[in-house]
């Protein structure tokens, strides 16, 4: 496909997302009554959920809990969140994003964590109201909202039977995944100190590292991923897609793993590069997957 006519269908893909998240979004408090370990009341202290059902007349749709990047450091809402959106909505799928804590909001591990495992958790209690399928829930992210988007990937649970919150009853598991440029490997020559720092602190404990690298937990009970990569992007190195795509591998998970060879780190939908073949090689993994109709 020449850069032209990849120009041409981007355009037409942004032109036809933009006109899907018109409307504004349903905004959702992950705990309405206040957030474990909040540092206060403030918007920053409490995470939420931007939430662009994808409504059908004949059944409900699948469901994307979408993770910005950042470096958890701040969040690109805009290219890596809302543009998102927009594309998922263009093909019939449900999109949340997730607004969560992050060291530049004060916080550290565990809250992320927290608020992605409880964002999986709402969209699923929520499932009637939006017009969702809650087996079809997955999580994208990028960049280090790709790193949270595996932690979720790697370290869930089935929900807690009897909460006295119906929202904890729900699983966090995600029925698939999306990892797009992200950061997976921590303590590797091509880690993303930055994000790893941000996340952990500077002198998080060997155990802690290992716990928190996501390629290092990777087991049978991990969700169908799919992810890309360029291989010029020199902030987040290609090779933590591919140790975490040979983890899947090794525990026999279904993955789909596409390299693309220019583009720096952090472009999104990929306008004008080869890259921005990902947003249709992932919907036809969607298909293939089950998760979308043919």
């Amino acid at each position: 496909m020449n850069t032209l006519r990849r120009l041409l269908l981007l355009a037409a893909l942004l032109y036809a997302a933009s006109a899907a998240t018109s409307q504004a979004p349903i905004e959702r408090l992950l705990w309405p009554s206040g957030a474990p370990g909040a540092l206060g009341a403030a918007p920053k202290d409490r995470p939420k959920l931007l939430v662009w059902p994808a409504r059908r007349a004949d059944a409900a749709t699948p469901a994307v809990v979408v993770c910005p990047g950042g470096g958890y450091g701040h969040l690109a809402m805009a290219h890596e969140g809302r543009q998102i959106a927009a594309w998922l909505n263009s093909i019939g799928v449900a999109a949340a994003v997730l607004d969560y804590r992050h060291r530049g909001k004060g916080y550290q591990h565990p809250a992320p964590l927290q608020d992605a495992r409880r964002a999986l958790r709402v969209v699923r209690a929520n499932a009637a109201s939006w017009q969702i399928d809650p087996t079809r829930v997955g999580v994208l992210g990028f960049s280090a909202g790709g790193h949270l988007a595996s932690s979720v990937s790697v370290h869930h649970d089935s929900g807690d039977a009897e909460a006295r919150d119906p929202v904890e009853r729900m699983s966090c598991r995600p029925d698939f995944a999306v990892l797009c440029y992200a950061v997976l490997a921590f303590d590797r020559p091509f880690t993303h100190s930055g994000s790893q720092r941000n996340l952990l602190g500077a002198d998080a404990s060997p155990a802690l590292i290992a716990e928190m690298s996501s390629e290092r937990q990777v087991d049978a009970n991990t969700p169908p991923t799919f992810l890309w990569h360029t291989t010029a992007d020199r902030a987040v190195p290609v090779e933590n897609s591919l140790a975490y795509y040979a983890a899947l591998r090794r525990a026999g998970v279904p993955c789909e793993l596409h390299c693309f060879e220019q583009g720096r780190h952090g472009v999104g939908l990929g306008a004008g590069l080869a890259a921005s073949a990902w947003p249709r090689l992932c919907r036809s993994w969607f298909v293939a997957r089950g998760v979308l109709d043919k």
